[in-house]
């Protein structure tokens, strides 16, 4: 349990039932993505698979929060606040920056830290799939822990011609440290506006999962995206 917020797992564990007891056991190794003191890893998109262009970059203030599911109770872990940045380093590249401070839940208050990502997207189908290669990790107390490496996919169906898209984000969740298993999570988020190339409301929903154990990790995050540059 060494990835798993020393108070975050005491006061959690004396508040649920013994069910939600075994399966938080089972997520706590989890936490290695982003950091030791959150209780679940940030896995949320809040992109699609649209670059933004060349010499532009787009903003995105985001909150999302947490929740974990077992066989028979749902448990709120955390809440998220960040800002997302992506920069267009060419028509096919993007390089996108995300920061957040995470709030895990520890029975009777919260434990907040701050993690950092990192990591270029690229486009395979212009608008419809694109591939994003995030590194992450967490600074806690200025030291630097375990980074994580999230290759996801951007499945996106543009619905609505540059008013509304929905977007499949699968992906695969590799931790950098020992005896750390690798997690799978899947997102599905809408952008919605009146023009996508200058801005967007972005709603997600997304399951994180160890695939040896029942039940999962639910988040919902909204983030509202703003685009700069010509």
């Amino acid at each position: 349990m060494r990835f798993f917020s020393e108070i975050c797992y005491r006061k959690i564990l004396e508040s649920m039932t013994s069910k939600t007891r075994i399966y938080l056991l089972l997520i706590a190794a989890l936490s290695a993505l982003f950091g030791f003191q959150s209780c679940a890893p940030v896995f949320s998109e809040l992109q699609s698979a649209r670059l933004v262009g060349k010499n532009k970059f787009e903003l995105t203030p985001l909150f999302s929060t947490v929740s974990a599911t077992g066989e028979n109770n749902t448990d709120h872990l955390q809440n998220e606040l960040g800002l997302q940045a992506i920069f267009g380093l060419s028509d096919a590249v993007d390089l996108r920056f995300r920061s957040e401070v995470i709030w895990a839940y520890a029975g009777d208050y919260y434990d907040a830290n701050v993690i950092f990502g990192l990591g270029p997207k690229f486009r395979i189908l212009e608008n419809k799939i694109a591939l994003s290669l995030p590194f992450g990790t967490v600074i806690n107390s200025n030291i630097w822990h375990e980074w994580q490496f999230q290759p996801t996919l951007l499945l996106t169906l543009p619905a609505i011609k540059d008013k509304l898209d929905i977007t499949l984000s699968p992906k695969y969740i590799i931790p950098f440290c020992d005896d750390c298993d690798n997690f799978g999570a899947i997102n599905i988020g809408l952008a919605i506006s009146s023009d996508l190339s200058k801005w967007a409301i972005r709603p997600e929903y997304g399951h994180l999962y160890d695939f040896g154990s029942e039940g999962h990790v639910g988040q919902f995050s909204i983030g509202l995206s703003k685009t700069f540059g010509k």
